[in-house]
């Protein structure tokens, strides 16, 4: 990405309060970086993983985590798109026009935009805290049905 582009607000602040994966926030702004005006990027985790040193379990939880934030949505497989109000624009008007499209409660700065991505990475947990139960009770079932 080449020239100047402009961004609607300076959302670092409200960033930095989701507390999120470090390497969350390192995966953040090299999609900034290599994102089209507007916020669509074309890349896969891999070349992601490539460019920052990561490994690719790190790339993949970083990108979970940019979901659950909302910050960065999977369009299909190395396609993404960036929050509006994280994107670059080729003009401040751009910029501007993008953010009165959304609706007020998906703006990085609406009332409890941080307190939904800790909401959302708790109800995350307990879903991978079921799955886990589930798992040892068919194991249990299975070692019961193997001994009877």
């Amino acid at each position: 990405m080449s020239g100047l582009h402009f961004a609607a607000v300076n959302a670092e602040g409200i960033v930095a309060d989701l507390d999120l994966l470090p390497a969350a926030y390192r995966v953040l702004l090299k999609l900034r970086a290599h994102s089209e005006p507007g916020g669509r990027i074309e890349i896969d985790q891999v070349t992601i993983a490539q460019m920052l040193g990561l490994s690719r379990a790190a790339v993949n939880a970083a990108m979970r985590d940019l979901d659950l934030a909302q910050l960065v949505k999977k369009q299909r497989a190395g396609v993404y798109q960036l929050h509006p109000m994280l994107a670059a624009y080729l003009s401040p008007e751009d910029a501007v026009a993008a953010v009165k499209t959304m609706p007020r409660n998906e703006r990085l700065n609406s009332p409890g935009f941080v307190d939904r991505y800790k909401r959302a990475v708790t109800a995350y947990q307990d879903q991978l805290a079921e799955k886990r139960r589930q798992k040892e009770d068919a194991k249990r079932r299975q070692a019961l049905k193997a001994v009877s």
